[in-house]
């Protein structure tokens, strides 16, 4: 209604100042021409057509910023549970790595508690991946006393791998 309004005020401040040109010309001036009443059906029809169109637009405008606030609402909530999502997986790994650490440090104890003979023998048939991580939780006195009972490709990948670290 705001933007009818706007569309209409420069329109009728044009018409007042025409009428105050008019009445304000001296009388000998010659009059402008008076249009037919039929031409002047037809300016106010074609100005009522406008209005009527400038009207739907601003429906339609109105309609489209509606659907826009909606979907946008929509996503604000979809991003807001996403988030939410994404805090809960990020507690639960944290809850994960710190049983997989007591786990570690289980196992740790374990093989400080056997000879280390019988500890190489054991983190040999274990997998690549699970004797790197082993040793490197392990404390220093406790690695070096099994280094020489584990296959040494697995130390050299070991060496290797804490050295790329630094």
């Amino acid at each position: 209604m705001t933007r009818m309004m706007r569309t209409l005020r420069p329109i009728a401040l044009a018409l007042c100042l025409f009428t105050l040109t008019a009445s304000a010309r001296p009388s000998g001036a010659a009059e402008p021409r008076q249009g037919t009443p039929r031409q002047l059906a037809n300016d106010a029809a074609s100005l009522e057509l406008k209005r009527q169109q400038l009207a739907e637009r601003e429906a339609a405008l109105k309609a489209k910023e509606e659907a826009l606030a909606r979907l946008s609402a929509t996503l604000d909530a979809r991003v807001n549970e996403l988030n939410a999502a994404k805090q809960a997986i990020e507690a639960s790994l944290i809850v994960k790595k710190k049983q997989d650490d007591a786990r570690y440090q289980k196992m740790i104890k374990i093989f400080k508690g056997l000879k280390p003979e019988q500890a190489g023998d054991l983190l040999n048939k274990l997998e690549g991946k699970m004797v790197i991580d082993l040793l490197n939780q392990m404390d220093q006195k406790t690695a070096i006393k099994l280094i020489p009972f584990i296959n040494q490709p697995r130390v050299l990948e070991w060496t290797r791998l804490s050295l790329a670290d630094k």
